[in-house]
């Protein structure tokens, strides 16, 4: 009997400590952990009369490397800009480039917020994950300039597809204004970075030799934008074929370099050409003066 009246006792003073410990701290119950995400939390207190309540909390992840993840993919998805980061530099040292290009190396922050209020520039974050960052001081000009470039590029990779071919068929005795509105309709489509196949017919004898010139003076029309995709050739049955398509900025820059080029030694030719000229004036000006 007496060992029975202890137990009892024992039970009651049990919960009694119990029932204290529950007024005074609430007793968090999570879900086991995974790499998910959390959304809540059960509490348990002695309010709820249903036992538990669910109180909403900021998320988080167990996992050490989901947010970096999750953050990545972001990145990944969102749409490139190009702005300033302001004077306050999240790195104690940083490897600078100048307006001009111009390689600075490793740089204090300190210098890097004097150079930009001494020339009045802005800093703008090239590669961040790089050690030290590398960062480039630019003019409002140039940031905005680039600003430009990068959303004509995006468009045309948003625009970028498969390239689409059109074709035009005509004869050696086309008009010449009949061709000039055949020239326009290829020029539209190579702006569009079409391919243009163009196909001529021989009539009346003129060879592979009228054909040839034919395809060139279209291709003479647009110097600056287009090129043979397929270079002329002859077919069967008396036809020629070629197909255009619009020049690549490699060739571009290239052929922009080579008029450069071209003008420069046009220009060099012809102050030669004046010299000379000016030479022989004054080579006979004494024997006129004599005379």
């Amino acid at each position: 009997m007496s060992a029975l009246c202890l137990k009892k006792l024992m039970g009651q003073a049990i919960r009694n400590d119990g029932n204290f410990l529950t007024r005074c701290f609430a007793t968090l119950w999570t879900q086991p952990v995974h790499a998910t995400m959390i959304p809540h939390t059960w509490v348990e207190l002695e309010q709820s009369k249903g036992g538990f309540l669910s109180v909403f909390t900021k998320q988080f992840c167990t996992y050490e490397d989901a947010e970096e993840k999750v953050n990545k993919k972001s990145n990944s998805n969102a749409r490139k800009t190009i702005g300033s980061v302001g004077r306050k530099i999240p790195h104690r040292i940083i490897h600078l480039i100048d307006e001009n290009g111009e390689d600075k190396g490793p740089v204090h922050r300190a210098d890097v917020i004097r150079i930009m209020d001494e020339r009045e520039l802005k800093l703008v974050a090239l590669k961040e994950t790089a050690d030290p960052p590398v960062f480039r001081l630019m003019s409002g000009q140039q940031i905005h300039e680039e600003r430009l470039q990068l959303r004509d590029k995006q468009k045309a990779s948003a625009k970028k597809g498969p390239v689409q071919q059109k074709e035009l068929t005509f004869t050696t005795t086309i008009g010449q204004h009949d061709l000039d509105v055949k020239v326009k309709q290829i020029q539209q489509w190579i702006e569009k970075k079409h391919h243009v196949k163009v196909t001529v017919q021989e009539k009346k004898g003129d060879g592979s030799k009228m054909m040839q010139e034919l395809f060139g003076q279209i291709l003479e029309t647009m110097p600056d934008k287009a090129t043979y995709l397929s270079p002329p050739r002859v077919l069967k049955e008396g036809r020629s074929m070629c197909v255009y398509r619009h020049m690549s900025e490699k060739e571009l820059h290239a052929y922009k370099r080579k008029e450069k080029e071209k003008r420069m030694q046009e220009d060099n030719e012809q102050k030669d050409k004046s010299m000379q000229e000016d030479n022989k004036m004054e080579a006979t000006e004494p024997h006129l003066s004599k005379q």
